[in-house]
C-alpha cells in the first residue's frame, strides 16, 4: 500500500474509534443533566439512582473519548501536514474553540459535578451537569463548522502567494448551511446512541432485580422514548440535510444513489446487485422518491454520476472525480437500515411496556429482544459510523471540494513504514481502551443503583474500631 492509502487507513481508524464515544459523550451529559432535573422537580428517589448510573457512563465515556481524541488531533500533523499547512487558518480557530471553551466546560464542571454530590447545594450542582451538556454541544458544533468547509467551502479565500486558505468570516464558517444542516442531525443520532444504551441496561437488570426494579424501569424507558425520538429527529434532519448535500455536493448524491444517467422522476433504490454476467443490476425501487428526497420535487431532475464526471473534467481539469461507488451505495443504506432498526426496537418496548407492564420470555419477539439486548446500542452507533463512512468516502477525490485533493495532503516525506508503525501503535492504545471501556460499563451497569445525593445517614463515615492493648 501507498503511502495516501495508509494515510487514509489511519485517518479512517483513528477517525471512527473516536467518534464511538463522542455520540455517547453528547447524549449521556444531557440524559444525565435531564434524569437529574426530574429528581430535583420531584425527588423522587428512582430518578436519583438513574441520575447516579447516567453519570458514571458519562464519566468513563467522556474519560475515552478525551485520549482518542488527542490521538486523532496528533495525526493530522503525522499524516497530514500538508493538509494542516494549507487548512491551518481555517481549522486552527475551531480547533481552539473546541479545546479552550468547550473542552474546559466539560472537563471542568464534569468534575465539580462528580466531586460536589455532597458538596453543593442541589440546585447549583445541577446547574453543573448542565453546563457539561452545553460545552458537549459546543464542542460538537465547532467541529461540525470545520468539517463542514470540507465539504463545502465558505468564508476563506486562497492566498495567491502561498497558496494557503485563508479565513476571512468567522460568521460565515460557522453559518455554513452544511453545518446549518447536519448538526441538528448528528445530535439527533447521538440521542438515539445514548437512549439506546441506557435501554439495554435498564431492560437487562430490570428482569434480573425485582428490589430495585423501578429504577431500571425508569431507564429503560428513558432510553426508549430517546432513542425513539431521536430516530424521527434523525429522519426529518436528514430529509433537509439530504438537499442540503444534493446542492453543494451533486456528485455524492448521486453516488449513494448509483445513479449513473441524469434521470428526472428519479426512484429511490432500496436493494440492488449485480451479479457476474448481468448486463443490468437487480434493483427494488421507489418510484419518484430520490427526486423528491434531492429537490422536494417528485418530477424533478437529478443529475448522474456519467454527467457530472464530465462537467468537472471541464471545471477542475483531466482526472477521475467518482468516488468508489459501492462503498457509498451501501453505507448509505446500512445508515438508514440500523437507524430504522434501532427505533423500531424502541417503540416495540415502549408498546410492550406500556401502563406498567414488562417484557416477558413468554413471547417469540420478547425472548429474542432480551436475549440480544446489548446488540441495541450497537445500532445506533453502527448507524452513525456508516452515515461518517458515507459523508467522507463519497466526497472523494477532495479533501476540500473543489479546493484541495485528498493527494496533495498527505505529509511528504512520511514514509508507508512509519505509517504501519504508527497505525499499529494507535491500534494496540485503541484496543486497551476498548477493552477498559466495556469493562467499565459492565462494572456501572452490574452495580446497585445508589442515590446522587446521599442521605446524612448514608454519608456518614463508617465507625473506627479501636483496639486495646
Amino acid at each position: 500500500m501507498t503511502a495516501l492509502e495508509l494515510s487514509r487507513l489511519q485517518f479512517a481508524v483513528v477517525t471512527v474509534y473516536h467518534y464511538l464515544f463522542v455520540p455517547l459523550s453528547i447524549s449521556l451529559s444531557a440524559l444525565t443533566a435531564g434524569l437529574q432535573t426530574a429528581w430535583w422537580r420531584t425527588r423522587d428517589e428512582r430518578y436519583s439512582r438513574a441520575t447516579l448510573l447516567a453519570g458514571k457512563l458519562l464519566m468513563a465515556t467522556f474519560a475515552v473519548g478525551v485520549v482518542t481524541g488527542l490521538v486523532q488531533e496528533f495525526q493530522f500533523g503525522l499524516s497530514w501536514s500538508a493538509f494542516a499547512q494549507y487548512y491551518g487558518d481555517v481549522f486552527g480557530p475551531t480547533l481552539a474553540i473546541e479545546g479552550m471553551l468547550a473542552f474546559f466546560l466539560e472537563a471542568t464542571f464534569l468534575g465539580l459535578w462528580w466531586f460536589g454530590r455532597d458538596r453543593l447545594r442541589p440546585g447549583l450542582h445541577l446547574a453543573t451537569i448542565w453546563v457539561v451538556a452545553v460545552g458537549t454541544l459546543i464542542s460538537a458544533y465547532v467541529i461540525l463548522a470545520a468539517n463542514a468547509f470540507m465539504q463545502h467551502p465558505v468564508g476563506a479565500t486562497i492566498d495567491p502567494a502561498t497558496g494557503r486558505a485563508v479565513l476571512g468570516s468567522f460568521g460565515a464558517l460557522l453559518t455554513n448551511p452544511v453545518v446549518v444542516a447536519s448538526f441538528p442531525h448528528t445530535i439527533a443520532g447521538a440521542f438515539m446512541a445514548g437512549g439506546a444504551l441506557l435501554l439495554a441496561i435498564g431492560m437487562w437488570r430490570r428482569r434480573d432485580d425485582a428490589v430495585q426494579g423501578p429504577t431500571w424501569r425508569v431507564l429503560a424507558r428513558v432510553g426508549a422514548w430517546t432513542t425513539l425520538v431521536g430516530g424521527a429527529a434523525v429522519s426529518l434532519t436528514g430529509d433537509v440535510l439530504g438537499k442540503v448535500m444534493t446542492a453543494v455536493q451533486p456528485m455524492k448524491m448521486a453516488s449513494a444513489e448509483a445513479l449513473y444517467e441524469t434521470t428526472s422522476h428519479a426512484p429511490f433504490s432500496l436493494f440492488a446487485i449485480q451479479l457476474p454476467g448481468m448486463e443490468q443490476p437487480w434493483s427494488i425501487d421507489v418510484p419518484w422518491l430520490l427526486s423528491f428526497l434531492a429537490t422536494g420535487d417528485p418530477t424533478a431532475t437529478v443529475q448522474g454520476i456519467d454527467d457530472l464526471q464530465r462537467q468537472y473534467e471541464l471545471q477542475f481539469g483531466p482526472g477521475n472525480y467518482t468516488p468508489w461507488i459501492p462503498v457509498a451505495y451501501w453505507t448509505f443504506r446500512l445508515m438508514i437500515g440500523l437507524g430504522v432498526a434501532a427505533t423500531a426496537a424502541a417503540a416495540y418496548v415502549l408498546w410492550r411496556t406500556r401502563r406498567g407492564r414488562d417484557l416477558t420470555p413468554a413471547w417469540f419477539a420478547d425472548r429474542w429482544l432480551l436475549r440480544f439486548l446489548w446488540v441495541l446500542p450497537v445500532l445506533p452507533t453502527a448507524a452513525a459510523t456508516f452515515g461518517w463512512l458515507f459523508t467522507e468516502t463519497a466526497r472523494q477525490p477532495w479533501l476540500v471540494f473543489g479546493l484541495f485533493q485528498t493527494r496533495d495532503g498527505v505529509s511528504p516525506t512520511l514514509t508507508p513504514v512509519e505509517l504501519v508503525a504508527s497505525l499499529a501503535g494507535f491500534a494496540l492504545v485503541y484496543g486497551v481502551l476498548a477493552v477498559v471501556w466495556v469493562r467499565l460499563v459492565l462494572h456501572v451497569s452490574r452495580q446497585e443503583p445508589t442515590p446522587l445525593h446521599p442521605t446524612a445517614e448514608e454519608s456518614r463515615p463508617e465507625p473506627v474500631l479501636e483496639m486495646s492493648y
